[in-house]
């Protein structure tokens, strides 16, 4: 068939010859699947972790990666009949993977609901300002982000090893270049409007390396999709966007009260959506007919065409679109059955401890009550009912009180066994528990 939805062969790597490209594909997979995974760290259970692994990965990205990259796919610049005439254009995933993971981690999130104690207090209170959770190690963040750096370029100059090998080094070469300069536009560009925010608003300019880090790797986003087909001064202003982007989109869900705990949301969706448009404004003819062998669609600012942005409009809304028929529906049965959230003395121990056996941190020793008091809960009823709303989960005063000897472990599991039933009373019966609990906490000597 000219066009399929989903493939018909090579289930199970049956038949597959080319070992290489496949393995090359599995790792475009598997990082779809790891964006969603830093969304949700610190309180999603394993069982989710690996459960929606396996639906991202088997059935929402197949079918994407389909439509934009193979022949067969009806938006793929290398079908026989192109979509408006020249098929969507991601040389490298802003949108198959990048949109598709984020896409996936904000709807997680939101239905997962945020971290306790980071935009409402121990009674539901909505904070003025949310609570920070900063990382323990910016040394290893850095790390983290020049790892990713160095990866990407696997990715995007990889890429282009698919192409024949008179022109094949030359858009490598280029995808590379173009990858050096907008990570580091996006870099700069993210950490001095922060700077020139914070001194506005605040009187003092802040040099916060977290926007710095995280700006370098929208820029990376960005670029991805059209790493091969734009200029290089196209790559710098794309770059310089992105690290915008990410910063109005990073304060955007703070406002709406979703909790993206490593911000891939900014990064890998907002970003990924530039990237994906802006191939449609700076795609050059030449790179275009050096690539996809025509020239006919180009980018808006070289043809005054919109065609190709139009196409990569219906591209960035065919991976939202998808993505959301298959993933919202998992996640809200995941979350019914109670397998989503991780239970609030799991999340108070940390997720280390309770399900790895030991801290990130070899040198922070974990509180040995918290964990008796985990141990004895999941003893005395297996069946804990999992609560996703924070102002019904143990509490920072509980934490609190425990760290100054001020209640005991049996106060932690008798508060903790009320979350079973405190979500079915009434507003106000729910207000008259939460207040009693106060009570409780507040009577110890």
């Amino acid at each position: 068939d000219s066009y399929s939805f989903i493939g018909k062969t090579n289930f199970f790597m049956n038949g597959v010859e080319d070992e290489g490209f496949w393995l090359f594909q599995f790792a475009f997979a598997a990082t779809s699947a790891t964006i969603v995974a830093g969304t949700l760290a610190e309180r999603c259970q394993m069982s989710a972790y690996l459960t929606y692994s396996y639906v991202l990965t088997g059935f929402v990205y197949p079918v994407i990666v389909r439509s934009m990259w193979s022949r067969h796919g009806f938006l793929s610049p290398l079908a026989e009949e192109k979509f408006g005439g020249v098929g969507a254009i991601d040389f490298a995933g802003s949108g198959v993977v990048h949109m598709t993971g984020g896409t996936t981690a904000f709807m997680a999130s939101y239905i997962l609901g945020a971290r306790r104690g980071r935009f409402e207090d121990h009674l539901g209170n909505t904070l003025k300002k949310p609570k920070a959770f900063p990382g323990h190690s910016d040394s290893l963040q850095f790390l983290g982000v020049f790892i990713l750096w160095f990866a990407w370029y696997g990715f995007n100059a990889g890429s282009a090893l698919t192409i024949s090998s008179d022109v094949g080094g030359k858009i490598a070469a280029r995808a590379a270049v173009n990858t050096t300069l907008s990570a580091a536009a996006g870099c700069v560009s993210a950490l001095f409007i922060n700077v020139i925010y914070t001194e506005r608003r605040n009187g003092e300019a802040v040099f916060n390396s977290m926007y710095a880090r995280n700006g370098c790797l929208g820029g990376l986003v960005a670029i991805t999709a059209g790493c091969g087909v734009v200029d290089h001064w196209a790559a710098v202003f794309i770059g310089s966007v992105a690290g915008l982007i990410y910063l109005l989109s990073s304060e955007f869900l703070l406002r709406i009260h979703v909790d993206d705990v490593v911000d891939a949301i900014p990064v890998h969706f907002s970003c990924g959506v530039w990237g994906l448009l802006s191939v449609g404004l700076f795609a050059v003819p030449d790179f275009m007919d050096q690539h996809y062998g025509s020239s006919d669609h180009v980018g808006l600012f070289y043809s005054g065409d919109a065609t190709l942005l139009g196409v990569q409009i219906v591209a960035g809304m065919f991976i939202i679109a998808w993505s959301l028929v298959i993933m919202c529906p998992f996640f809200l049965i995941l979350h019914y059955v109670g397998w989503l959230r991780a239970d609030s003395l799991e999340e108070m121990v940390g997720l280390d401890v309770s399900y790895h056996g030991r801290t990130s941190d070899g040198d922070e020793k974990p509180n040995i009550e918290y964990i008796e008091a985990m141990r004895l809960q999941k003893k005395k009823n297996k069946n804990t009912a999992r609560v996703a709303d924070n102002q019904f989960e143990l509490t920072d005063a509980v934490r609190d009180e425990r760290i100054n000897g001020t209640i005991s472990v049996q106060d932690i599991i008798n508060i903790s066994a009320q979350e079973e039933i405190i979500n079915d009373f009434d507003s106000v019966e729910r207000r008259d528990v939460l207040d009693q609990r106060e009570e409780i906490i507040n009577s110890k000597p």
